[in-house]
């Protein structure tokens, strides 16, 4: 019988209390008439109705990015009923974590505790969440760790807040993700078998995809423009404040090319469907990461001419009411998903996560399975 690897537990933290759109600038801080105008076609396109940040209201940091981290994964711990010392390898998910030095996975292991283990640190934009998990996956199929954890956090608000805008040279692409970002953490745990009193999602499969051999950057920090050039990028200035000054350290999006990320992510949809992957009539659930609710129209739309008549309800989101939290997203609607009783033993999920850093995509495919030594 071939190795493979199940997700047994699931966990999630949102910090604080929810944020409805109405209370997003006053959190964040004041905005002028020129970009609150933005602000309000953007919330009124992405379809978010609230989001969670770990800021209080005036804008301080109330909880570090490794503490919403591991706050998932005692939550996944406690849904398995396992503790850390049971696990053989942690590996982290995040765009930013909360030092520069050392790596994001050993600050969240060295809060967590739980002995000596295996770690490692993803970091790129929303698809560092898959990158991950096809790493604790493939390590337990090797039999390298009988019991591995996965989490993806973002921080993404204290780079968010107008303090981050006031003196510095004004770049509408960075005020257009100012109203989508928000904070929290998702993670799961992985086993080589199902566990025994309840189902688990087998791991049928993990893809990653990069085109950025055909794109030049989409989302960044730390760069003046889409081509890295050396002197050009934030450590290349004369000090960090210089670099802030012009716009460096904010968060900034390619708005123009996202058409083309949506495409290019639906191509990698198709190849999958076309190599037997992906079977779209047998298909149950779809997890898919997006940004804003236009995105998911348009897959419907391209879907629906390939599978006439396709079920959408089969896809699953909590975008509207949880935010866009990047890295911790497909795990944080999957836990849900999960949680309320979405997912019956058979059926099939997907797992799909665009990332417009410099396009690249994440897919993975799983299968519930009956508990351990259930005849079911």
């Amino acid at each position: 019988m071939p190795a493979t690897a199940y997700l047994t537990g699931l966990g999630r933290y949102l910090p604080g209390e929810p944020v409805a759109n109405e209370d997003v600038a006053r959190r964040l801080g004041g905005v002028d008439k020129r970009t609150d105008g933005l602000r309000a076609r953007i919330q009124r396109a992405n379809g978010i109705r609230q989001r969670y940040y770990a800021l209080d209201d005036e804008g301080r940091t109330t909880e570090l990015n490794e503490e919403l981290a591991v706050h998932a994964l005692e939550d996944a711990l406690a849904d398995r009923g396992i503790a850390a010392s049971d696990l053989g390898m942690l590996a982290c998910a995040t765009t930013q974590g909360d030092l520069l030095v050392p790596g994001f996975a050993s600050m969240v292991h060295g809060r967590l505790g739980g002995g000596p283990m295996q770690v490692l640190t993803a970091s790129g934009v929303c698809a560092s969440s898959i990158a991950a998990l096809d790493a604790a996956v493939s390590k337990v199929r090797l039999g390298d760790h009988p019991r591995a954890a996965v989490v993806g956090s973002e921080l993404a608000s204290r780079w968010l807040h107008q303090r981050r805008f006031d003196g510095v040279e004004d770049h509408l692409d960075a005020h257009f993700l100012r109203w989508m970002l928000s904070d929290g953490a998702g993670a799961a745990i992985v086993e080589f078998q199902p566990r025994p009193d309840k189902p688990s999602l087998r791991v049928d499969w993990v893809r990653q995809v990069s085109l950025a051999h055909e794109h030049e950057v989409c989302m960044r920090a730390g760069l003046d423009g889409p081509t890295a050039v050396a002197g050009r990028t934030w450590q290349d200035y004369d000090d960090v404040a210089t670099a802030e000054k012009a716009g460096l350290l904010q968060i900034r999006q390619e708005t123009a090319v996202l058409d083309e990320l949506a495409a290019a992510g639906l191509a990698q949809f198709e190849e999958l469907v076309d190599r037997g992957l992906v079977d779209l009539k047998k298909l149950d659930h779809v997890l898919c990461h997006y940004s804003t609710n236009a995105f998911r129209d348009v897959v419907f739309d391209a879907l629906s001419a390939r599978v006439p008549g396709m079920d959408t309800s089969r896809w699953f989101s909590n975008l509207e009411t949880c935010g866009n939290t990047g890295a911790a997203s497909i795990f944080i609607a999957l836990e849900e998903a999960w949680r309320t009783g979405r997912f019956a033993p058979g059926d099939t999920i997907l797992l799909a996560v665009p990332e417009s850093g410099r396009f690249a995509f994440g897919f993975a495919h799983l299968t519930v399975v009956a508990p351990r030594g259930s005849t079911r």
